[in-house]
């Protein structure tokens, strides 16, 4: 049998690629026929239009559409947008005001019409363009630029970003079912579904794509990057799609769930962020996106309907979550948070990531610190939640082995119903949310910051959020012996909870109380001007920052661990 992984001297290993042939790989083959492809999209999408109830007629829908697009186009353009945006919109609005008149059956002809033209823009505007030559030399500029970063930080001298003392590997750390993530990707189509914090996420988890062996997923990036040449050339090398979050309108809407649907169905390995955007209160999302996650279970049900030999074509949804002791974009991240609290808004994305320059000042920043990461995969599911085994058989709650196909039928037949597979994909997001917090990695950052705002708290219960955030310089000092009580109690729940298999803890959290809280404090501190916690002359605790302190407090949200305080 041959090994799993490629040995390295002095290093962790590497793991083979499970398909050998870039020919093979499923975004190659979808690539190949891109315009087929497309035009797919554009059928699928067309016929859910005319199909579906949405208590709009087709004219009323593109008139909608059309306004908004023109109202996009001339408020809040970008420059990947393409020339004639505003005219093509406003081009579409005086062919419908045209209609008046006409013939119904004429009227009729001229939507249908109007709306293919519609879905053909918008298809080729989501279509990613994936070339295996460009992700070959995108896959090795990310590696070797990043380990190269970790060197200057961790080598010291002149000739630091030449050495290869160092390597991504030893900075990002890969626990949980990786094994299993692996063998279900050669049994069927993965869909991986991770936590997202920073802009760095999808780097990272294209880096860990690419480590474990797996061949390219795909994936809906925002449109917004694709106004930089040098993210727009990475994100087409790497099988990006392109998500424009300003568009609202159900055509548009539309076309994505079918291209996402249509990619599934042909075994192109997907990922979905499927809270959306970065979290910004920093919690471990909660609220799911269930948008293009609904796309997985349309996918599955379609196969079984459809396709020869649908048991071999199964699709398994992968949760994962990824650990950070601090991301840099937090305080502009809880900022919008504490504004936006208690009052429903639309997050344009504060992008920090406008010119070449800063991203490459971001990128240096976030590697050159000490600080470690690390990545759960979680246990694989099928698109009911329901968790899998090695070999991709749905199991129910006892263990036992169950037919996913039987879920789809109505008397016996596989049938299509929109109702029931809403509840499906809300059983799938809830089981996802669970499994985000159960591997879920506590770090020291995370714990030292919620022992000490959940200290104050309890201290001034009489206040409510915005209270405490606003506390005076004098109320913000916690004698270090109470706080390494209250921190204590809470390491102590914690690891019970992880006994239980409730969470993960980091390694570092097995040293003495005293070492632990230094090391959280460090690494919390470690890239803000001004950072959320420090010591005191006297060495008790001093919070210099109550927003940051609350944002990386709230990663332990969720467990009730307040009650052990």
């Amino acid at each position: 049998m041959k090994p799993l992984v490629i040995r390295r001297r002095n290093k962790k290993a590497r793991y083979k690629p499970i398909l050998k042939s870039t020919q093979n790989w499923p975004v190659v083959q979808m690539a190949k026929k891109r315009d087929e492809f497309i035009q797919l999209v554009v059928e699928e999408s067309f016929d859910n239009m005319l199909s579906l109830n949405r208590g709009r007629t087709l004219r009323e829908e593109i008139e909608m559409t059309a306004f908004r697009e023109k109202q996009r186009a001339k408020k809040h353009p970008w420059k990947v947008d393409p020339k004639d945006d505003y005219d093509f919109w406003d081009g579409v609005q005086q062919r419908v005001v045209k209609l008046d008149g006409m013939p119904t059956k004429d009227q009729d002809q001229h939507l249908k019409e109007i709306l293919r033209e519609i879905l053909n823009r918008y298809g080729n505007e989501i279509a990613g363009n994936f070339n295996p030559s460009h992700y070959h030399v995108a896959r090795t500029l990310v590696t070797l630029g990043f380990g190269r970063l970790l060197n200057a930080a961790r080598v010291k001298g002149p000739w630091s970003l030449f050495s290869n003392q160092l390597d991504l590997d030893d900075k990002i750390h890969i626990k949980g079912s990786v094994d299993q993530l692996r063998k279900l990707a050669k049994l069927g189509t993965v869909v991986m579904v991770p936590t997202h914090f920073s802009n760095i996420d999808s780097v990272l988890i294209g880096w860990i794509i690419q480590f474990l062996g797996l061949p390219p997923f795909i994936y809906g990036a925002g449109l917004n990057l694709f106004n930089l040449k040098v993210f727009a050339y990475f994100m087409n090398s790497v099988g990006a799609y392109k998500v424009d979050r300003r568009k609202k309108n159900s055509i548009y809407l539309e076309c994505l769930k079918s291209y996402s649907t249509i990619a599934l169905r042909e075994g192109c390995h997907s990922l979905f962020f499927p809270g959306g955007t970065r979290s910004r209160s920093g919690k471990i999302e909660k609220a799911l996106k269930l948008g293009l996650l609904g796309t997985t279970i349309e996918a599955q049900r379609q196969i079984f309907q459809f396709e020869d030999n649908p048991d071999e074509k199964k699709i398994f949804i992968v949760p994962v979550t990824l650990n950070y002791h601090f991301v840099l974009e937090a305080p502009s991240l809880i900022n919008d948070y504490l504004k936006s609290k208690g009052q429903e808004r639309y997050y344009e994305e504060n992008d920090e990531f406008t010119t070449s320059f800063k991203i490459s000042k971001f990128l240096m920043k976030f590697f050159t610190r000490g600080s470690d990461i690390s990545v759960s995969i979680g246990n694989a599911l099928d698109v009911l939640g329901n968790e899998v085994d090695i070999n991709g058989k749905s199991l129910d709650k006892h263990g036992n082995e169950i037919d996913l196909k039987d879920y789809f039928k109505s008397n016996g037949v596989i049938t299509e119903d929109a109702q029931r597979e809403q509840e499906y994909n809300r059983i799938l997001g809830k089981k996802i949310v669970k499994e985000f917090h159960k591997h879920n990695r506590v770090f020291s950052s995370h714990l030292v910051a919620f022992t000490a705002f959940r200290m104050l708290g309890r201290k001034h219960a009489s206040l409510d959020l915005y209270g405490l955030l606003r506390l005076s310089d004098d109320e913000l000092v916690i004698p270090y012996e109470d706080y390494k009580a209250g921190l204590s109690n809470l390491l102590d729940a914690l690891r019970a909870m992880k006994d239980a298999g409730d969470v993960g803890l980091a390694d570092h959290l097995s040293r003495e109380k005293d070492d632990i809280i230094k090391h959280g404090i460090k690494n919390l501190g470690m890239y803000h001007a001004q950072p959320p916690l420090g010591f005191s002359k006297k060495g008790d605790i001093v919070i210099h920052n109550m927003n940051l302190l609350y944002y990386y407090h709230n990663r332990l949200d969720g467990y009730e661990l307040e009650k052990y305080l």
